[in-house]
């Protein structure tokens, strides 16, 4: 057996700092928060043991520099370093310094993320154990190969970064014509983004749905998948709503796709939280899509429909503890919906919106839990990813975990910076949404800004604008009458 942590320096910062220190803390585990000059005062650096300022506020200043990182777990003494979601969670150089420092990485061994991090190279395993795969190129494509490509696997098609994620270097072609830049555009952005301009190319399935699974292995050849997530609202090719269970699904799917992603981890030696990522076309045929070699944002929904804590089941399978359930005793419970809520602008294209948080309200619900990175007063940076918590609603149905999700929106208070709380009420609102007959193209298809102008306040939205609207004509009274004084 592996010697227990004791203490556990987070390697990140927001909502996912703050949840990940909550579970280790209730384990008797003491954490560390590393913090840069804009988060001098944020949540996750309050509620830590100890903190460690890197100094800075870029990222690479801060949350992307390793060995500033390692200095802080060796000042304070960390035995174990968890990375959270982002920032260096999928950096198999992270993870193997983690290592020859001494300490216990919290995440996969940097060999597997190597396996499964890049997508040619996960397609290759994929295609070695017969889970299905999007028809294209089984390695990144050579220059002077695009065209014979293409024209065996036919338009339309996409071009897609090997290293990366999140929609950069992704590239939609309809002919022959568009090729050749949208080759030199997606190679250009993929270097930008990822350091590494290889790109491979597949058909581009049109109106899927993108469904993940939840797995987790242990170092004792044990593995399991924690049913799915339907990931399928997104914007600008990043998730803005998940949900679990998947609506509509046949069992059968369901099975077929949980056992298709445990062959390709075990075939890859994979320990830890990962997910395994699919497109699901309108006949449920499924095709692998990407590994995501940590914890999800999203992994609060799998959590509310199986009652399972993933990140203690991280940090017990780190100190070499076997999985406490088997695949038999893993049982789904009702319906959770998560929504991120983003400092961004969704009538000006979901641009980032930043600003001091001058009233900062959570709501307190039934059935709804909160993660939040944020508190009042706060400025919301330019320098990290705008998201400033997630809203993550249980059900005993589809139905009830909708209706609870946008009565906690609704009682969101957030002024100082643009949110995106009323687009998501739009979503859950929407009847297409509320049939479970979602694609990733849901939002180019159904969104327009000026829809959200149109929609009628709540009683609640029409009470806190009115209480809002009192604080500041007292604000502006009493402030008028000092000043006469």
């Amino acid at each position: 057996m592996m010697p227990k942590i004791q203490k556990l320096l987070v390697a990140n910062r927001g909502e996912i700092a703050c949840r990940v220190q909550r579970t280790a803390q209730r384990m008797g585990i003491r954490t560390v928060a590393i913090y840069s000059e804009a988060d001098r005062y944020a949540p996750h650096v309050e509620m830590a043991d100890e903190r460690y300022f890197l100094g800075g506020n870029l990222p690479a200043e801060s949350y992307l520099n390793i060995p500033k990182i390692l200095e802080a777990a060796r000042a304070t003494g960390a035995d174990a370093v968890h990375p959270g979601y982002g920032f260096l969670s999928e950096n198999p150089a992270f993870a193997r310094a983690v290592r020859e420092a001494g300490l216990c990485f919290v995440g996969p061994t940097p060999e597997a993320m190597e396996k499964l991090g890049n997508k040619v190279t996960a397609k290759q395993i994929a295609r070695e154990v017969a889970v299905p795969l999007v028809p294209g190129t089984a390695h990144a494509v050579r220059e002077g190969e695009a065209l014979v490509e293409a024209k065996r696997i036919g338009f339309p098609l996409l071009i897609k970064a090997a290293a990366g994620g999140g929609g950069k270097g992704m590239r939609k072609v309809f002919s022959e014509a568009d090729l050749q830049e949208a080759m030199a555009r997606a190679r250009s952005e993929a270097l930008a983004a990822f350091g590494d301009d290889s790109v491979f190319l597949e058909r581009y399935i049109d109106k899927p749905r993108h469904i993940e699974i939840q797995v987790f292995s242990d170092l004792h050849g044990n593995a399991v998948y924690l049913y799915e997530r339907e990931c399928s609202i997104q914007r600008r090719h990043q998730k803005v709503i998940e949900e679990a269970p998947a609506p509509h699904l046949k069992e059968e799917t369901r099975k077929a796709m949980g056992e298709a992603a445990l062959r390709l981890i075990r075939a890859a030696g994979y320990t830890q939280a990962g997910t395994v990522e699919f497109i699901v076309d309108a006949e449920e045929n499924f095709y692998f899509l990407e590994v995501n070699t940590r914890l999800q944002v999203e992994h609060p929904v799998t959590e509310a429909i199986t009652g399972v804590d993933l990140v203690e089941w991280q940090l017990r399978v780190a100190q070499g503890e076997r999985l406490p359930l088997s695949q038999e005793e893993i049982s789904c419970r009702g319906h959770a919906i998560e929504a991120r809520v983003y400092a961004e602008d969704p009538r000006a294209g979901f641009l980032p919106s930043t600003g001091v948080l001058y009233s900062y309200e959570l709501p307190r619900l039934e059935g709804v839990r909160i993660d939040n990175g944020y508190e009042e007063g706060q400025l919301v940076p330019l320098f990290y990813d705008p998201m400033l918590a997630k809203v993550i609603a249980w059900g005993p149905d589809r139905i009830s975990a909708i209706q609870r999700l946008d009565q906690a929106l609704a009682n969101f208070a957030v002024v100082g910076v643009q949110t995106t709380i009323d687009f998501v009420r739009f979503v859950l609102a929407h009847p297409v949404f509320q049939a479970g007959l979602t694609h990733t193209h849901f939002v180019e298809e159904h969104f327009r800004p000026e829809l959200l102008d149109n929609r009628p306040l709540s009683p609640e939205e029409r009470e806190a604008l009115q209480a809002l609207i009192d604080w500041i004509a007292h604000s502006w009274y009493g402030s008028w009458q000092n000043g006469r004084e």
